[in-house]
């Protein structure tokens, strides 16, 4: 039985792995088919003065906001500038994050020990306020919140693929690849950077979550996505002084974002239970 087979038998079991998978589906799905799900695809935008503040209805699923704009609607819209925000942040930190691991890991100078110093006062701090700190200091704008939400979460692959970097340096297959006379460069290329692609996707996977998790955080202190945009964090923002009669105007987007960072975090746990070359070797 091939490896890929195997593995997607153990995920089909775990069942809040695959919940997991089912939620960030829906999530994919539901931003990329916003403006013909959304009852309302107007309402992202438009304002509706006479419908302020409506309660659910069937008229109106989730109710309305402050301006009478659909809150179902703005949810579904507000779905996609999640993702694009959560996608962009982890793939740029993947771009920073793995070369410099795999740099730090492999060669021992001096060049590794300002890489792993500098990612160590990088994760010294609290993600959540070096992120709050760096998006206050820039225009507070969506390009920008992707920037401070990169800058801050680079260190974390880098650090991880360090260390199994330099555990795989001094593996046999490292050393006879060497002796065979292959450049550095394509032993790091072909012969590490697939030994640690698990340990990656594991962490791009509850790093999704994550940053889903600290973008809503930056939105709500208003340092991060701005109104009129349909970002969950703004809406949430928006609701407070209309809280506790309007309860559905806080409650769907604080639902929406428990459940997204929620998915990726089992998902993550599920791909960790595959992936870990371990835990596999006691399923076989």
């Amino acid at each position: 039985m091939s490896g890929w087979k195997l593995a997607w038998i153990k995920f089909s079991r775990d069942r809040l792995a695959f919940t997991g998978f089912l939620i960030i589906l829906c999530l994919v799905l539901t931003a990329i088919f916003a403006g013909v799900l959304a009852p309302y695809p107007e309402d992202a935008f438009k304002i509706h003065p006479a419908l302020r503040l409506k309660p659910p209805s069937p008229q109106h699923l989730l109710g309305t906001d402050h301006m009478g704009r659909d809150i179902l609607s703005r949810l579904l819209f507000g779905a996609r500038v999640t993702l694009i925000i959560s996608f962009i942040a982890v793939a740029t930190s993947l771009l920073i994050g793995v070369p410099l691991g795999l740099i730090a890991g492999y060669f021992e100078n001096w060049v590794s020990e300002l890489i792993m110093r500098i990612a160590d006062v990088f994760l010294s701090i609290p993600q959540v306020i070096l992120a709050i700190f760096l998006a206050q200091t820039l225009k507070p704008s969506i390009p920008n919140v992707i920037l401070a939400l990169s800058i801050t979460y680079w260190p974390w692959f880098t650090r991880i693929v360090f260390a199994e970097t330099r555990s795989l340096t001094k593996s046999v297959f490292i050393e006879a690849t060497e002796a065979l006379g292959a450049n550095r460069l394509r032993t790091v290329v072909l012969h590490i950077l697939p030994n640690v692609s698990s340990p990656i996707i594991i962490r791009s996977s509850i790093g999704m979550g994550y940053t889903i998790l600290t973008a809503a955080v930056l939105g709500f202190l208003g340092v991060g996505a701005q109104p009129p945009t349909p970002e969950w964090g703004v809406t949430i923002a928006e609701s407070r002084q209309y809280l506790p009669e309007a309860w559905w105007y806080a409650s769907f987007p604080g639902l929406a974002i428990f459940l997204v960072v929620l998915g990726f975090n089992m998902l993550g746990d599920g791909l960790r239970d595959i992936l870990d070359p371990r835990l596999r070797r006691g399923f076989e």
